[in-house]
Formats: C-alpha cells, sequence, structure tokens
C-alpha cells in the first residue's frame, strides 16, 4: 500500500482505534501510557504522511514505510478488536474482569506484549520517515523553481469557452434541450445543471451553449469561469476581467460591488465549469453579490459530476440536465473525426472499420474515451494490426497515458480524488467484483461495517451512513444505479462502468487494496487482503496468507472445503459473505469442517449464509464469534433451528432470518441483544412454545430501527402482547407478512395492535382481514411516509379510521398497492385521505376506479410539481 491511500485512510482508522481504545478498555486491559504513547505516535506519523502524499513517486524508501505501517495498522486493528470483543463479551455474560484472574493475567500478557512490539515498529517508521521528507521537500522545491507548470497528475483542469467543433458530435438534442429552458427564461436569474460523470461532454456541451448564436444575440454579457483552478478572488478578478473593467485590488467586498454595477446593467450569462465543492462559501458570498433584477432573464449553467453539489447551489431538479452516452453511430462519428482527421474523418477501410467498431464498444459510448482513443489511433499507421494490437492491450495504454490532463484516465481520477478518505476506500471494494456485475446493494453496505470503512455517527446508523455513500457515489456518477425504488430511489443494486472501473483497479492495484492478475481479474495469492470467489478462482494460493480480510462469493455457487485446503488455515477474515452457496454432497466438502474453520474467525464482522439452500442449522460454536455484528441468513429455506448461544454474540447489530420458511420461532435468548438495530423474519410464535422468543421479550431492544414479523401457522399475538411495539422509538420500518392466516381470533388480536409512533414506512403484506386494522389510522401512525399493502386478495376496503374520520389526515408521500383485486376505493377517496401523496404504484388492482394510472398491469404516478 502506497502512502496515498494509508494518508486517506489513516483519519479514519485513527479515529476508529482512538474511540475503541476508551476508559473501558485502559481499565480492564490496563496499559494507559502504551495506548498514549500509541496515539501520539500515529499522529505524528499522519503529518509525516501529509507531506509525502502528494509524491508518492519520489521516494522508494517512503513507499516501502508506507507498506510496513499498513502491517503495523492492520496489527494494531487486530489487538483493539480483540480486547473490545473481549470486553463487550465478559460484560454480556454480566462477569467482572479481572486482569489477576489466570485467564485474565493470560490474555493481559499477550496485549501487553503485542502492544509493545507494535510501539516499537511504530517508532522505527516515524525515524525513517524523518530522514525520507526533508530530501522529498528538497526535490519539491527545486521542481517548482525549474518549473513552471508543475505535474500534470492533479486536481486542476485548465477549460474556456472555446469548442474544437471537428471533436463534436451528438449535442444537437442536448444544445435544444437546454436552449429550451434559457431562451424563453424571463425571470429574475435561472440557474441550470450539467451534470454526469467525468469525460462524459458536460464542458462540450456548455461550450456548445456559450458559443450558440442565438445565445450570443441574447446576453449583453458572457463569463467563462473555471472553477477548478479558481479561487473565490480569482473568480471575481476573471469575471472583471472579462467584462473589460478594474480588476485590480484584493478586497472582496469591493471587486463584488464593481461585478455588481457592471452586470446590473445587462442581461448576463456564466458558465461555472468543473465545479467540485461549495464547502468554504464561496459561492453563497458570489451569488449574493450577483444583481437579480426582476424579468432581466440572466442565467447561471453549473457544470459538475456531483449532483448534490449543484442542488445545494440552488439548481432546482427540473433544472438539471444529464447528457447521455453517444450511440454506437455517433460513438463511431467521433472516432472517425479524431481518428482519420488528416482524411476528413473518412474510414476507406472495411477492416480497419470492423476493429474500430471493436474498439469502439469498450468506450461504451464515453465522449472523452472515445476522443482519447481516436488521437491514440490517429498516431498509429492505418493497419489493422496496429490497431488490433491497441484494442488488445486498451485498458493498460490508457493507464500508462493517465499522466497527461487529456488522458481518460485522469480525468476519471480527479472525480476519485476530491472522494471522501472513507469514500475512497468503499469505492476500491468494486475491484473484486466481475466486469458488468450487478451487484447488492445490501452485500456492499454490510461489507462496508464489516471492515470498519463506515462507522455509526450522531445518531444515525451506520447502515444509513453507508445507504448515503451509495447515494453519493451515484451523484458522483462513478456508479450506477440497476434497480431502484421509483418512490424515492432507494438503490438495490448497482454497477460500475466499465472505464471507471478500470481506474479504480489501477489504483487498487497500486494500494495493494487486493490481488489483481494481467487481466485486471482479482485472484487469490500469499498476500491478498480482499477477494472475490468466482468458479474459477484457485484457493490453494491462500497457503500462509495472514493479511485476507473479506472473502466473498461472488460468480460461484460451489466451494470445495475441508480442513485440509488453504482457507482453512485464514484466521484474518472480518467479511465472509458465502450468499448462494451449495454444499457439495462428496469428499471435496465438509459442513463441519467448514463450521469449524467460520467460528474459529475470532474478528469477524460480517457473516452471510443467504440463501444457501442446504444449511439446516446454526451449530452452537457460533457464541465464539464475540465481535460478529452482522449475521446474514435470510433465504436459507431448510434452516429449521438457530441455537440459543446465538444471543452470546454482544455486538451483534443486524440478524436476518427473513423467507427462512422452515424456522418457526427465535430463541428466547435473542432479547439479550440489546445492540440489535435491525431484525428481519421474527416469527410470532404461539404461547405454549416456552423455547421462543415472544413480542413481549422484545422490549429491551430499544435501538431496534427495522423489523419484520413473520406469522406462521400456528402464531398467536397474546393480550400482553398488543402494545408490545408502541414503545420503540427509534423503530423506523415495520414489515408484517401476515402469513394469509382468516382465523377470526387472530385477526381480532392483530385489529388491536398498538404500532410504535416512530414509523416512517409501514408494509402490510396476505392480510387477509376484509378492512384494514384499525390502528392504520393517521392519528396512531402521524409520522408515516411510505405504506406498502400487497398480497392480500380478501382486502375488500380502507377502514374509516384510516380514511381520518376523526378528521386527522396522512402524511404519506409514497402509497404502493399491490395484487389486491378485490380492493374498491377511488382516487377521490385515496386523495382526500392523503392530501400529500406525491407518489402512487398500483399493480393488479382491478377494482380500483378512476385512478390517474392502470391499475390492471404495473403502473406508477407521480404528482407533477
Amino acid at each position: 500500500m502506497s502512502e496515498v491511500l494509508l494518508n486517506a485512510a489513516l483519519p479514519i482508522l485513527m479515529k476508529d482505534l482512538f474511540d475503541k481504545v476508551d476508559s473501558q478498555i485502559r481499565n480492564v486491559v490496563g496499559f494507559e501510557d502504551e495506548f498514549d504513547k500509541m496515539k501520539s505516535e500515529l499522529v505524528t506519523l499522519q503529518s509525516y504522511l501529509g507531506d509525502l502524499d502528494r509524491h508518492k513517486e519520489k521516494s522508494k524508501s517512503a513507499e516501502v514505510a508506507s507498506t510496513k505501517l499498513r502491517e503495523v495498522i492492520d496489527r494494531l486493528d487486530d489487538l483493539v478488536s480483540d480486547c473490545t470483543n473481549r470486553v463487550a463479551y465478559e460484560n454480556m455474560r454480566k462477569r467482572i474482569w479481572s486482569v489477576i484472574s489466570p485467564r485474565g493475567m493470560k490474555f493481559r500478557n499477550q496485549v501487553g506484549k503485542k502492544l509493545a512490539e507494535i510501539n516499537r515498529d511504530i517508532v522505527s517508521i516515524r525515524e525513517s520517515l524523518k530522514i525520507i521528507t526533508p530530501m522529498i521537500s528538497l526535490c519539491i522545491s527545486e521542481e517548482s523553481g525549474s518549473s513552471g507548470g508543475g505535474s500534470s497528475w492533479g486536481r486542476v483542469r485548465w477549460t474556456s469557452d472555446v469548442i474544437d467543433e471537428s471533436q463534436t458530435v451528438g449535442l444537437a438534442e442536448d444544445t435544444n434541450t437546454l436552449k429550451n429552458w434559457i431562451l424563453p427564461f424571463n425571470g429574475s436569474l435561472q440557474l441550470i445543471a450539467i451534470v454526469g460523470m467525468g469525460g462524459l461532454g458536460k464542458t462540450t456541451l456548455a461550450q456548445k451553449i456559450y458559443n450558440d448564436r442565438q445565445v450570443c444575440s441574447r446576453f449583453q454579457g458572457r463569463i467563462w469561469v473555471c472553477k477548478s483552478t479558481s479561487g473565490e478572488l480569482d473568480i471575481m478578478k476573471s469575471i472583471l476581467e472579462q467584462l473589460k473593467k478594474d480588476d485590480r485590488g484584493s478586497d472582496r467586498n469591493v471587486l463584488l460591488k464593481r461585478i455588481h454595477e457592471e452586470l446590473s446593467k445587462k442581461k448576463y450569462l456564466i458558465v461555472m465549469d468543473d465545479v467540485w465543492s461549495i464547502d468554504d462559501g464561496w459561492w453563497r458570498r458570489i451569488l449574493e453579490g450577483l444583481p437579480e433584477a426582476k424579468k432581466q432573464g440572466s442565467c447561471i449553467i453549473i457544470t459538475s459530476r456531483n449532483e448534490e453539489v449543484v442542488k445545494r447551489m440552488g439548481v432546482k431538479e427540473e433544472q438539471i440536465h444529464r447528457p447521455k452516452l453517444l450511440s454506437e453511430e455517433e460513438g463511431w462519428s467521433l472516432l472517425c473525426k479524431v481518428a482519420f482527421a488528416s482524411s476528413e474523418g473518412e474510414c476507406k477501410d472495411i477492416g480497419l472499420e470492423r476493429v474500430g467498431k471493436d474498439i469502439l464498444k469498450k468506450c461504451a459510448g464515453l465522449p472523452l474515451a472515445i476522443k482519447t482513443i481516436g488521437g491514440l489511433l490517429s498516431s498509429k499507421n492505418q493497419l489493422c494490426s496496429e490497431w488490433k494490437e491497441v484494442y488488445q492491450y486498451l485498458p493498460h495504454i490508457l493507464a500508462d497515458e493517465s499522466k497527461s490532463d487529456d488522458s481518460l484516465m485522469a480525468t476519471l481520477q480527479l472525480s476519485y480524488d476530491a472522494l471522501h478518505p472513507q469514500q475512497k476506500q468503499c469505492i476500491l471494494c468494486f475491484a473484486i467484483y466481475p466486469e458488468d456485475y450487478e451487484i447488492e446493494v445490501d452485500q456492499l453496505v454490510n461489507w462496508w461495517i464489516g471492515e470498519g470503512f463506515i462507522h455509526k455517527e450522531w445518531t444515525k446508523t451506520p447502515r444509513e451512513m453507508a445507504l448515503e455513500c451509495i447515494s453519493k457515489l451515484i451523484s458522483r456518477c462513478l456508479i450506477e444505479a440497476v434497480r431502484k425504488r421509483n418512490y424515492d430511489g432507494r438503490v438495490y443494486s448497482c454497477k460500475m462502468h466499465d472505464m471507471i472501473r478500470e481506474m479504480i483497479i489501477r489504483v487498487a492495484r497500486e494500494e495493494s487494496f487486493c490481488s489483481l492478475d494481467k487481466n485486471n481479474t482479482n485472484i487469490a495469492t500469499i498476500n491478498c487482503r480482499r477477494l472475490g470467489v468466482t468458479d474459477e478462482t484457485l484457493l490453494q494460493p491462500l497457503d500462509g496468507n495472514s493479511n485476507l480480510r473479506a472473502l466473498l462469493l461472488t460468480k460461484a455457487k460451489y466451494i470445495g472445503f475441508t480442513k485440509k485446503v488453504a482457507l482453512a488455515q485464514v484466521k484474518s477474515l472480518r467479511v465472509l459473505d458465502l450468499s448462494h452457496l451449495k454444499f457439495k454432497e462428496s469428499s471435496e466438502f465438509c459442513e463441519d469442517d467448514m463450521w469449524r474453520w467460520i467460528t474459529s474467525l475470532k474478528r469477524l464482522n460480517y457473516l452471510s449464509f443467504q440463501d444457501v439452500e442446504n444449511l439446516t442449522k446454526l451449530p452452537r460454536s457460533i457464541k465464539k464469534l464475540w465481535g460478529l455484528q452482522i449475521l446474514v441468513l435470510g433465504e436459507c429455506i431448510k434452516l429449521e433451528q438457530l441455537h440459543r448461544s446465538i444471543a452470546l454474540l454482544p455486538k451483534l447489530i443486524v440478524l436476518d432470518v427473513g423467507n427462512c420458511t422452515s424456522l418457526s420461532y427465535l430463541p428466547r435468548g435473542i432479547s439479550k441483544l440489546i445492540h440489535l438495530q435491525e431484525l428481519y423474519g421474527f416469527k410470532i410464535p404461539n404461547a405454549r412454545v416456552s423455547k421462543a422468543c415472544h413480542l413481549r421479550d422484545l422490549k429491551d431492544l430499544i435501538d431496534l430501527r427495522v423489523l419484520t414479523l413473520d406469522v406462521v401457522e400456528e402464531s398467536m399475538i397474546e393480550e400482553d402482547e398488543l402494545t408490545a411495539l408502541a414503545q420503540f422509538q427509534h423503530l423506523r420500518m415495520l414489515i408484517i407478512n401476515a402469513g394469509d392466516r382468516d382465523d377470526e381470533i387472530f385477526l381480532e388480536r392483530l385489529e388491536k395492535f398498538l404500532p410504535p409512533k416512530s414509523l416512517k414506512e409501514l408494509y402490510l403484506r396476505h392480510f387477509r382481514g376484509r378492512t384494514t386494522p384499525a390502528w392504520i389510522a393517521p392519528k396512531l401512525l402521524n409520522g408515516l411516509q411510505y405504506l406498502c399493502i400487497e398480497d392480500s386478495f380478501e382486502l375488500h376496503r380502507l377502514s374509516d379510521r384510516f380514511r381520518g374520520s376523526d378528521g386527522k389526515k396522512w402524511e404519506i408521500e409514497g402509497l404502493c398497492l399491490k395484487y389486491l383485486p378485490n380492493l374498491e376505493e377511488t382516487w377521490e377517496e385515496i386523495t382526500s385521505a392523503m392530501p400529500g401523496l406525491k407518489y402512487v404504484e398500483v399493480s393488479h388492482c382491478n377494482s380500483l376506479k378512476s385512478f390517474p394510472c392502470d391499475v390492471e398491469g404495473i403502473e406508477f404516478w407521480r404528482k407533477t410539481e
């Protein structure tokens, strides 16, 4: 790992480690002085790495030091995890931890020895960096004195209002869209944004508009600002310079006053190109200084890769334009314009055309990729053999060209460089997945939490923070949403554009994030740290590996496992996702051996056996995983029993046993998992089952945010359980799978259910009543924002309380009705009860009347703002 990623990750790692090394661990384990020394040394190391961060190629010694520091950080993280896991487990068992007991003394001696060794190594690394840093500073000083431009490998990208018409294709529709927004506008000040991934042609489109004849005739003042190269003062001076006015001085108030005076006399157009951030307040101050006279019709166009930024700048959703990728025809036209510039953009060789279109497919319609490759082809002889060579080695060539500002990789790298350190770690995880692979967001989120990339922040849970990270990566156009909910855009699966993947893989390889072969395929090695397993993955090279932190099945369904395989000796895993695994009934696989290995992973934080059809039970030894935070067993249809020892997992925050149809109840001890935030598949048992956890037993799970209740054949809600959920102040999502139960006693009990008022989302499925339960009413659920009712063939009407018979109206914004063929409601009745409704999804609800969308197929309606 080079110092770039270390310096990015170090603040997060340090914060996490320092939070864990709290007074509890100090008091329990001791070694206060050693822990304080460790903290001091790491803070010093961070400052040294800050000097090296931008100059990773200056010194091999620095690279070696960084590699050693990575190893030390890993050891330290392991040590602190061991301490926190031990303390959490002892606290759960209500044991008094004693360092003078035989067990305590042994553990304390082990911690003391390891901590002393780590501190010695940290001092050694710091001393080596003290020597390296002045040498690099001298090199930097000499370079900056002799070179006016400096390295092109940075965040700065110069742009101008000049457009090269010879290299533009497919902008007619985009141009007309923006002109139709701009030309008729007669308000005070219009804000428009062009948003998309790097290399999509945002700047080119802005140039096209800026130089359009009709646009030029409309605006008396036109100003082009490249924000990525300009500070706030530079922007002001640039505006005055382009207005041919006095730009002398450095008093911002004086300069803004000059700008205001000059522009107040004009209808003006300002292009703010390549905006990355507004965190320092520059945009607010400049915007406040610009005139906004009524009916002036002025306009500001902002280009950015970050949709979140432009929205914070005040651009409305309907004024954000997202250019599309080029079609195959447009892409070929652009490639020819560049590659055959000497022959006026005409390809006269059928063989070259065939190879060229193969090359074009790798560009996936990305204009910058096409232009970059076209430029490379234009320097080659027009021979099929040379073009085929370019096609064959295209990814490597792009990486080699990455130090040019005009290179595709340099442009994409800018998006990566601008990410928060936490987001950089998260996006590198995409490197282990095969090309064009659709990735489940839940798997990513669980991985990030399990490896410690994402942490709880204030009142937000780790999952909420991780989903925010997904949203930010999508808004920066670095990943693409594949499946998402129409109501609010919640993403269920995503993928990464091939070219962005190439850039991420290059960074991941440099930083030793994972091991990759020459074909950019994630492989197992003795030093690999993260591994995505496919059917082609060889696991034997893991022999001797002590660094592997995450292993996930990606394109593999089978895995041979015995105690003799190399994987069985790996003990360093934090993340193990064996979703969709099929056990081999042969000598190649032993389930008992696999469980012995898994329960020996003392630092495991995330374990998934989702959709493992042959999994029948969870062994008693699961209690050994003291650090486990996330356990996913959903869709294991043959899982019949959870051992009660699952209640001895002190750190568990997510337990998923949803759709485990053979599981009839959860063990009683579940109520001891007091940190649980998400519980999927809680089976409501019958009162006669003494070993089961009942609704009333959940009262101590006060941190629950998500709860799924499954009604099974013998389920019964007792009288004293009707208010069991009302006390959950943090519960945001409740899912009730009513199990198609139609007996009167059960339906009467469900009718009296009292929900928590904190609910934001409610799902009711397989309900057999003729009207909705009385508690689904705006008076009881006044904060509900989304309601979904589905798969209820007996449901005929919404209850009187649902309609707000007491005068109370719903705050619901999203409504989903699916497979309710006998529900007889009119659109007028729905909107009367839900005046704030913004989104409705309907499917196979044939009895609904006067709805603004088809009710027999799968349709949705969205309110026009």
